[in-house]
């Protein structure tokens, strides 16, 4: 990739063989917030198999693989020939503010770039408030689209965007 931003040590493609590793790590986000619950048979069931979830959509997805589990996880598909959508960004608590989040999007920025993409998107829970401090710090603007996924967990999704131009 052109322009790549400084990778974490050890980060690789995800392949199925890492979905309890990628189930544990977002399952304990997940717990962070009462209510949010992993829908595995459902909405979820993409982490049984998280390469193949990603095989063949033209994104990719992330591991960063750590001494207990994993410590983080990204992801993108393009979703129009000038758009990207970030997805699945997790930082294991024990990493979270040393910039990782940060240069785990930086990431899939650079890849969007590479793929002529001019916007990255994404969606996130509406409880999910130190994602969005740090999406606004990186230039992510919230929009007035919202979502309900009518999930487990009773979900409300969040719309924002970056132009990368």
């Amino acid at each position: 990739m052109t322009g790549q931003p400084a990778l974490p040590d050890g980060l690789r493609a995800g392949t199925d063989s890492d979905s309890a590793d990628v189930i544990a790590l977002i399952g304990a986000a997940f717990a962070e917030y009462p209510g949010c619950v992993l829908d595995l048979p459902g909405i979820d069931a993409w982490m049984r198999a998280p390469g193949a979830a990603y095989e063949g959509t033209g994104g990719q997805f992330w591991v960063l693989p750590g001494a207990a589990g994993l410590r983080a996880c990204v992801g993108y598909r393009p979703v129009a020939p000038d758009r990207v959508e970030l997805k699945s960004l997790y930082v294991a608590v024990s990493a979270r503010r040393q910039g990782l989040g940060r240069r785990l999007v930086a990431l899939v920025e650079s890849a969007a770039r590479d793929l002529g993409a001019t916007t990255v998107q994404l969606w996130s829970d509406s409880r999910f408030l130190d994602a969005h401090r740090l999406y606004e710090s990186l230039g992510y603007r919230r929009g007035t689209r919202t979502r309900r996924l009518h999930d487990p967990s009773d979900t409300t999704e969040y719309f924002f965007d970056r132009d990368l131009s």
